[in-house]
């Protein structure tokens, strides 16, 4: 399928089913961290996935690659974002499994109904607040900072979606881990499986992954450190694996 881009888009290739995906560095592009949510996140066959925050689409798309759930949903808020997202879905010709839904995080209960989804993702703002941001309206600063939506929204959102036994699954920042853990259990949502990623074997973790289950029981696994780089500008080899090279 031919699809129009727009000024400063660009067609990537994401080494998955032949698939591609369209990005506007002007706006946003996504990062590793989603890559790594979708390859730390599972989803059992026929089950329901939504993806909160979905930006230009990449984990539905990377999800229905990897997994057989039967239909993914991404939830954007920002409309340039949400329109690349569906461009790209019909790209490569997944509609018929993946739809992409422009709307508000903290009204996603509201949109969808409470306990529609088998499977929850999200890779949410990191940052507190609006200090030091030069314009908190600019799409960067939407993606990296909590200006639309917290922490909270997307915690407690993910459980009222979520079926009894769902998953949820979130890459974040470790520097929030005790408040990420807090709120996770003030909504019922049992943190079931945890994943430590470092740049370099030698240095200190800069992002967490997340599993927690809607009433499980208390019980969580911590994985083995997932490692960046063995070499500058070298990737491990779950690195490659996980990119699909």
């Amino acid at each position: 399928m031919t699809i129009k881009l727009r000024e400063n888009e660009r067609l990537d290739e994401l080494q998955r089913n032949g698939y591609r995906i369209i990005q506007n560095p002007e706006k946003f592009c996504f990062g590793m961290d989603a890559v790594l949510l979708s390859g730390f996140a599972r989803a059992r066959k026929g089950s329901r996935v939504l993806d909160m925050g979905t930006g230009t689409g990449i984990i539905p798309i990377l999800m229905a690659a990897k997994t057989e759930a039967a239909h993914l949903t991404g939830l954007e808020i920002q409309e340039e974002s949400a329109d690349m997202a569906g461009r790209s879905v019909a790209l490569n010709g997944l509609e018929d499994r993946i739809a992409i839904v422009q709307g508000d995080i903290k009204e996603a209960g509201t949109l969808f109904g409470a306990a529609s989804f088998d499977v929850v993702t999200c890779n949410p703002p990191y940052m507190i607040g609006r200090h030091g941001l030069l314009n908190p309206e600019a799409p960067k600063a939407i993606a990296r900072h909590e200006v639309l939506c917290t922490l909270e929204d997307v915690v407690s959102q993910a459980a009222r979606l979520l079926k009894p036994g769902g998953n949820f699954f979130m890459v974040h920042r470790p520097f929030r881990l005790t408040e990420i853990m807090v709120l996770l259990r003030r909504y019922g949502l049992e943190p079931k499986r945890m994943q430590m990623v470092h740049p370099y074997v030698d240095k200190e973790p800069n992002m967490v992954l997340l599993e927690a289950n809607r009433g499980g029981r208390p019980r969580i696994r911590v994985e083995k450190p997932l490692i960046i780089y063995q070499a500058p500008g070298e990737y491990t080899p779950e690195i490659y694996d996980i990119y699909g090279y």
